[in-house]
């Protein structure tokens, strides 16, 4: 359940995708607490949809909140949320956790296409992104992170993304920015001064025989083969909405 404590607020998300057995996706839990409300949407044939709705502000200093989905066999389900969510300095000086747990069986789908996370001046943050997925599994995973709002500086911001496919390890990546973070995260082999920052994991059977091609993508992106059916996109921009669009074209490119 969701609580109030002198750390902060605690507040849990949870969503299972099952087919329908009519050639579409059901529902079966969709449960959210305090700040995190879940709405269903109106979905495209098999696939049903979800959105993430901040109920308040934050994740603020102190606050913990998790968001855990689960996609069955032959199940479809795309996430977005309605807006950016923003790290906010908080009374409770200690700081605030965001955890995301996917898991996506044989034959299911899973398109992670949340709005970004804006790190604002004064905040603390750290983010932990766990994929587990089965062999035949399929996944779109977006993550967006935008260093501090307009003329503001950032907060810091700590972020891991681990993907698994059939028990084996095809990412374990971490990153670390603002106020801090070890020396060199704004430095030329890292951000090099922008301000977004982002990344695309795309998982496909296709992929297992027809890996992708380690390439550069315009000025700011990069595709990247990883192990086993799985593709990852990494990118860097001065600003929000350049770095969405670039993240769109790799993933057009990806087919």
């Amino acid at each position: 359940m969701d609580g109030v404590t002198v750390s902060g607020v605690r507040a849990t998300a949870r969503i299972r995708a099952r087919g329908d057995g009519r050639g579409g996706t059901s529902l079966p839990v969709l449960e959210g607490e305090g700040p995190l409300a879940l709405r269903r949407t109106r979905g495209s044939g098999a696939e049903a949809r979800v959105v993430l709705v901040g109920a308040m502000s934050g994740p603020l200093g102190g606050d913990h909140f998790a968001v855990e989905a689960e996609v069955e066999e032959g199940a479809r389900l795309r996430v977005g949320s309605a807006a950016a969510t923003i790290a906010l300095p908080g009374q409770a000086k200690s700081e605030a956790r965001y955890d995301v747990r996917l898991t996506v069986a044989d034959g299911g789908e899973l398109l992670w296409l949340p709005e970004p996370l804006i790190s604002a001046g004064g905040s603390e943050l750290y983010v932990t992104t766990r994929v587990e997925l089965a062999a035949t599994a399929r996944l779109v995973l977006r993550e967006e992170q935008v260093l501090g709002r307009v003329g503001e500086e950032p907060g810091r911001l700590g972020s891991r993304l681990t993907v698994r496919v059939a028990g084996r390890t095809v990412l374990d990546q971490e990153l670390a920015c603002g106020p801090g973070a070890p020396a060199g995260w704004d430095g030329p082999a890292v951000l090099a001064g922008r301000r977004a920052v982002g990344q695309l994991v795309v998982v496909r059977s296709k992929f297992t025989t027809h890996p992708v091609t380690a390439r550069i993508v315009g000025e700011y992106a990069a595709v990247m083969p990883l192990a086993g059916p799985a593709a990852l996109v990494s990118a860097v921009a001065p600003d929000g909405l350049l770095l969405r669009r670039v993240l769109d074209e790799a993933l057009a490119e990806l087919g």
